[in-house]
């Protein structure tokens, strides 16, 4: 598995694997300035829910170094964080980071060094935390496999999207090493194709028998009974279970339904976000037209005149009553889901 994200040597860059480039090049990029960090996320150089949390809080302290001695030290900090959570609306993830880095700031005093110090300490523990959260969600998700299943997969869930494991591909990883045996589906996942780009270069780099398939052939694959059921992370979970990822997901849950496949949802605690009441209440982000009218094509492929319109919403919520249970490092929630969700956050609040 490759490594995503880590701090240089000396602290003042941060080191992340370009993930716009693979499967073709494993590249890394050396990050040191707010403008980098910040196209960083926003370019998809760095992606998925948890790694872009664990990103930006390396960020948040390389940036906080560099405040020049005369600056009002925590006034800036702030303005770096708004800076950094502004790039990505709808993952909770990125909030989440950073909320925790200017808390243990707070707590660190007034005294510069032992501000920094607090940063230093608190994102590689917000790391580490992601490594454990990782591990236990995919020990969750092997209790709901068995052996030669069948597995749909939408966009990427998987290492490089989180700090190892990942959360909806973990079990999968985590199954292959103790033996069992999976055939992977991969959706392409248009328009910017996570699912083959990543998740396939993922899995098959593994030895995990793998197929992809595009988007639209899910039903067709569903329907000749290759699929047992679809495994799907998300960028952020109502209190009522309604859940957003990337553009599409919906669409599978529709199809699982239908052919009676369970779908599952796979995320940190994190993620969850009681204070959305609703997926109505999710601010879904919507990204440049040229994703989808040239993208990874060599030329554009749609007509260029002022009569044609693009809409590119890069994110779309799936109904809790299409989920049979979201998987969490803090235990398996089924529905109803307002009871069930209160339950893993008392659960993660008495560790």
């Amino acid at each position: 598995m490759l490594d995503n994200i880590r701090l240089s040597s000396d602290e003042t860059e941060v080191i992340i694997l370009d993930q716009t480039k693979l499967p073709g090049k494993v590249e890394y990029l050396r990050l040191k300035t707010a403008a980098e960090m910040r196209e960083a996320i926003m370019t998809l150089q760095v992606r998925g829910a948890p790694a872009i949390g664990i990103f930006a809080a390396y960020a948040l302290y390389v940036l906080a170094k560099s405040i020049p001695e005369q600056a009002d030290f925590n006034r800036t900090l702030k303005e770096i964080k708004n800076s950094l959570n502004s790039t990505r609306p709808t993952a909770v993830n990125l909030s989440y980071a950073l909320e925790r880095m200017i808390i243990a700031a707070k707590k660190a005093g007034r005294k510069r060094e032992k501000i920094l110090k607090a940063l230093s300490g608190e994102c590689r523990q917000i790391q580490h935390e992601d490594i454990a959260v990782c591990r236990s969600i995919s020990e969750y998700a092997l209790t709901l496999l068995k052996d030669n299943w069948g597995i749909l997969t939408y966009c990427n869930a998987g290492p490089i999207a989180t700090s190892r494991y990942g959360t909806a591909l973990g079990g999968i990883f985590l199954g292959f090493e103790r033996g069992y045996k999976f055939n992977v589906y991969c959706c392409e996942t248009r328009p910017l194709m996570q699912g083959a780009r990543l998740t396939a270069f993922e899995l098959s780099e593994e030895g995990i028998n793998t197929t992809l398939i595009c988007d639209n052939m899910a039903s067709r694959v569903m329907s000749e009974g290759k699929v047992q059921a679809c495994f799907v992370g998300c960028d952020r979970v109502a209190a009522n279970g309604d859940t957003a990822n990337k553009i599409g997901t919906s669409m599978i849950a529709v199809l699982a339904k239908h052919y009676k496949i369970p779908f599952y949802v796979f995320c940190p605690t994190s993620t969850l976000d009681m204070n959305c009441k609703s997926g109505k209440e999710i601010i879904i982000e919507t990204r440049e037209e040229a994703e989808i009218h040239t993208g990874y094509f060599r030329e554009r492929l749609a007509p260029d005149n002022d009569s044609l319109k693009i809409y590119n919403p890069s994110f779309d919520v799936t109904p809790a009553n299409l989920i049979i249970a979201i998987v969490t490092e803090n235990g398996i929630c089924k529905p109803p889901f307002e009871e069930s969700l209160k339950m893993i956050i008392r659960k993660k609040a008495s560790k």
